[in-house]
């Protein structure tokens, strides 16, 4: 990963005090958003959320798992203009299954304590976003990091 920890630190923050992302999938070259409760992975090599497999979300991502995420830490208030941030996470994904599925289900639980009956209904999968970079805008400057092993 070519990311100081400065930047490390400011992502966890991010990821840890925000609940939703926007997450971005496409069919038939259109675009779709949808809001979905999300939770990182202390590495920062995966972002998680939880989805019906009888959703246009989850057919698209089983169609093309290249996703893009959108967290940001807004206000609607004028300092957004100075401290607002917004990361892209983009990256692959896909249903997370066995011993992966149990590891990050963990994860999203220990964010999403109120939702981890609906983790564990029938006919959701858990999601795993394998992160293969994030930019990092703020309102003047755009920084992107590269996630790697």
């Amino acid at each position: 990963m070519n990311i100081s920890q400065e930047t490390v630190d400011k992502l966890r923050i991010l990821f840890a005090s925000q609940q939703l992302a926007v997450l971005a999938t496409q069919s038939e070259g259109q675009p779709y958003c949808n809001l979905v409760a999300f939770a990182g992975t202390d590495d920062l090599k995966y972002l998680v959320f939880v989805t019906n497999r009888d959703t246009r979300k989850y057919a698209n991502i089983e169609r093309d798992g290249n996703v893009a995420l959108l967290i940001d830490n807004r206000t609607n208030r004028p300092s957004d203009l100075k401290t607002g941030i917004a990361v892209t996470a983009l990256g692959l994904a896909g249903e997370a299954l066995g011993d992966e599925r149990a590891r990050l289900a963990a994860v999203y639980s220990a964010k999403h304590p109120n939702l981890t009956d609906f983790l564990n209904s029938p006919g959701q999968a858990l999601i795993k976003v394998t992160t293969t970079c994030y930019v990092v805008a703020s309102f003047d400057s755009t920084q992107t990091i590269l996630i790697g092993d």
